[in-house]
């Protein structure tokens, strides 16, 4: 099954009478279960092709069908439902509430969804455990190491059961060693079943992934697997 399809995809932002082409007919096809890296240095357009990919901005020309539903023309409402439907974000930046313990910091989307108490627990401990933060529910964000944080966020990432998980630049704020376990995860996920896409700069942390799309001048330059796929060791985090 194809999670995401671009067809002939166009970005244009406009400033009074400029014009800046992000992305010039972009085409792109990513399969359920695929580990793919959109690479590219700043610039390329690869900020603004997750942004599509995200649903958090629309093509100014093209067609985008995201996990069998065109989403081209869909109402802001209806973006936003598909997206907390279909779509774990992860970020650089780790975004979780200061004063909010790791189990609840997991929950908050649970909550905005209408989940009770007792389902939001249930799903919030069950990603918890897979990201290997069991034992951490009860501790507030400022008592983790930055991998641990960026667990809770990929945790908070899965409440939903997304069809894709889509990390821009994930590692960005970890040492290499934390790096490394955070991609393990990434990797023990996608084995899993979970569509990941990694936006990243950085090719070592691309050679994690199966796929790698390289974007240059809101182009795809190139596009194919990885024949040197790395597989990420260590411990938690």
């Amino acid at each position: 099954m194809t999670v995401v399809a671009l067809h002939q995809v166009r970005k244009v932002y406009k400033s009074g009478a400029l014009e800046f082409e992000a992305l010039k007919g972009v085409s792109l096809e990513i399969r359920q279960g695929e580990m793919v890296a959109l690479m590219g240095p700043s610039g390329s357009g690869k900020t603004t092709l997750m942004q599509i990919i995200g649903l958090l901005d629309r093509p100014t020309e093209g067609r985008y069908v995201l996990a069998g539903r065109d989403v081209t023309t869909l109402t802001e409402n209806e973006r936003a439902e598909v997206r907390n439907q279909e779509i774990g974000f992860v970020f650089q930046a780790f975004h979780l509430l200061p004063r909010l313990s790791v189990l609840e910091n997991v929950e908050v989307p649970l909550t905005y969804a209408g989940y009770g108490p007792q389902e939001r627990r249930e799903r919030a401990l069950e990603v918890l455990q897979k990201v290997g933060l069991g034992d951490k529910l009860k501790n507030l964000p400022s008592q983790l190491s930055g991998g641990q944080k960026q667990r809770v966020a990929i945790a908070r990432a899965l409440t939903m059961r997304p069809s894709i998980l889509l990390a821009d630049e994930p590692t960005g704020n970890l040492d290499s060693k934390t790096a490394a376990e955070v991609m393990r995860l990434f990797q023990e996920l996608n084995d899993e079943g979970t569509s990941v896409i990694i936006v990243t700069h950085e090719a070592d942390i691309a050679e994690y992934t199966g796929r790698i799309v390289r974007i240059r001048d809101g182009q795809i330059e190139s596009d194919g697997p990885n024949p040197h796929r790395k597989r990420a060791v260590g411990g938690v985090a």
